[in-house]
């Protein structure tokens, strides 16, 4: 099969017809406030029918793909979002994660700073350690825990993790967008990462300081955020500076877990000489001081961290070899966890679809290739540290069994959306209607770099993953940027960039979040509390793309 990005004529309409999975997805379950596996079903069986009618793809072709993004569900989302939520079971199973709580709660009772500790800072150290669903579901649970109302607990999750996900997973996004890209530039795959890391790290800075701010005026509002600035303009600025270093000098493997290092650290330092005058809480809750930095407090905070810091250990191992280049073979944890990784091409699928200019630079058969990384997988790291962490709080194999189960049991329709939502973006994908939407946008002209930002977050709505929208739109992004004139390290980073405002309004994170509190199918309901906010933030980062590219030219790292 060629694929063909006009197959209704003109381009903007056969945009509208491809956009039309994702329009079902939108008014099921944001208008007509269905659950997400339901809309997500509705929207695969539209996808579908688009792919085999309008395009047209073979019938096989079009199933095979679907089949496809099911299992890459599965492995590249399913298995990480799984076990971190599986993690923080076995913390509350165990009974450690009431003793996290009273260590957050010491921290401060003023439930504003326990939002920038918790859905900022940490979530944003979740985020670079392993991605995935990962810092939606244990900060928004943690919060929810505490005693944050449900959905609010969520929703501040989900906006808080805009400021890391461009370096999530150790890098992942930028790695993989360095990999698709660097042919295309004429560079190796590890200089091109760090290009785009530069660029992307001149970029979303702008917005980290922004957002603990945000998060407060969403959280209590305008006058209340600015009783609390101190510790939002420390949280902002240590985590801007930091991620701005390191993306630029160091690593984009390392920029998320050093930036929010610094912000939670910036923030205890300042809690130890400074509270906010008034004291707040939620309608009909009592917030009383508590003394904090006593000797009792500290060993708490060691004994309720421990299963963390478990976590972190485990995952910063086994991705030394991608920190320290060089290192011995048998020193090299990195290279040993991936010797078992099983790759393969997917049968029927693989090479079966030709892509055509402008996506490509000439007619190219489409792989399609398919790695189980069974050991070094962030997931797999996650399972581990559970086992690890699980035994050495005193429970047996037979209680981590039993959480397990129970999981699977609040999990089953979060993962049931996350399959289909996969099977779309891939038979968007290999139909050729994503690359039509990518088009249509990419006719904007000099507005180009402005509505590479939304062609990165219509990727990461639809796949929930920065990576994914990577390896979907960066390669197109970066020819068109070519062919318009545009630095193309600009139209790589803003697409990654552009990319983290979906991430609060993709229907899988929308399930995993409600999952996390025990509210499923309530999804619709953080949609319309998230939406208007993914679109005014995008537009953001559109508005600093344009600058950067027709005024700031100077910001553009060059070779």
């Amino acid at each position: 099969m060629i694929q063909d990005y006009q197959p209704a004529g003109p381009l903007w309409l056969s945009a509208i017809i491809a956009a039309l999975p994702v329009i079902v997805l939108l008014v099921t379950l944001g208008v007509l406030r269905r659950s997400a596996h339901l809309s997500a079903a509705l929207a695969l069986a539209t996808a579908l029918v688009v792919a085999i009618v309008v395009y047209p793809m073979p019938v096989g072709l079009a199933v095979n793909s679907a089949a496809m993004g099911v299992a890459f569900g599965v492995w590249n989302v399913i298995w990480i979002a799984f076990h971190a939520v599986y993690f923080h079971n076995v913390t509350v199973a165990t009974g450690r994660f009431d003793t996290v709580k009273s260590v957050l709660a010491g921290f401060s009772p003023d439930r504003r700073l326990q939002a920038l500790l918790i859905a900022f800072a940490f979530g944003a150290l979740l985020e670079g350690i392993a991605g995935g669903g990962a810092p939606v579901a244990i900060t928004g649970a943690m919060m929810f825990a505490l005693g944050f109302p449900p959905v609010k607990a969520i929703v501040l999750a989900l906006l808080a993790n805009t400021a890391p996900v461009a370096f999530g997973g150790l890098g992942n996004p930028l790695i993989i967008l360095g990999r698709l890209t660097g042919p295309i530039l004429g560079m190796s795959a590890d200089e091109a990462s760090h290009l785009f890391s530069a660029m992307v790290g001149r970029q979303l800075p702008l917005l980290a300081l922004i957002i603990p701010g945000f998060l407060i005026v969403v959280l209590a509002g305008w006058k209340k955020m600015t009783q609390v600035m101190p510790a939002v303009l420390t949280a902002g600025l240590s985590f801007a500076v930091v991620q701005f270093l390191v993306s630029n000098y160091i690593s984009p493997s390392l920029v998320d877990v050093l930036a929010a290092l610094a912000a939670m650290v910036a923030l205890w330092v300042l809690t130890r000489f400074w509270q906010p005058k008034e004291l707040w809480g939620f309608d009909g809750e009592t917030v009383k001081s508590k003394a904090v930095g006593t000797q009792a407090r500290q060993r708490g905070a060691l004994y309720g961290w421990a299963p963390y810091i478990v976590l972190i250990a485990v995952i910063l191992l086994s991705r030394i070899g991608t920190i320290f280049k060089g290192l011995p073979s048998w020193l090299d944890l990195t290279k040993l966890l991936q010797q078992p990784n099983i790759v393969f091409t997917w049968p029927g699928l693989h090479n079966e679809v030709i892509q055509t200019p402008p996506i490509t630079a000439k007619n190219t058969p489409y792989p399609a290739s398919f790695t189980i990384d069974w050991l070094y997988s962030a997931g797999s790291m996650a399972l581990i540290s559970a086992i690890i962490a699980g035994l050495t709080m005193g429970a047996g194999l037979k209680k981590l069994a039993q959480v397990y189960l129970a999981t699977i049991v609040q999990m089953r329709w979060a993962l049931a959306t996350i399959m289909m939502i996969l099977g779309i973006a891939f038979v968007m994908n290999y139909s050729g209607a994503t690359q039509t939407l990518g088009l249509a946008l990419a006719t904007t002209g000099v507005l180009f770099p402005l509505f590479s930002a939304y062609i990165g977050w219509l990727g990461v709505f639809l796949t929930g993953s920065d990576a994914s929208t990577n390896s979907l739109f960066g390669p197109m992004q970066v020819i068109s940027a070519q062919q318009l004139g545009i630095d193309p390290t600009l139209a790589g980073a803003t697409n990654t960039s552009g990319g983290v405002m979906g991430k609060m309004i993709s229907p899988q994170n929308l399930s995993i979040g409600a999952t996390a509190i025990n509210k499923t199918g309530e999804e619709s309901t953080l949609l319309r509390q998230t939406f208007l906010w993914s679109l005014a933030l995008t537009a953001v980062v559109g508005v600093i793309s344009l600058l950067q590219a027709e005024v700031l030219t100077w910001m553009i790292p060059t070779r």
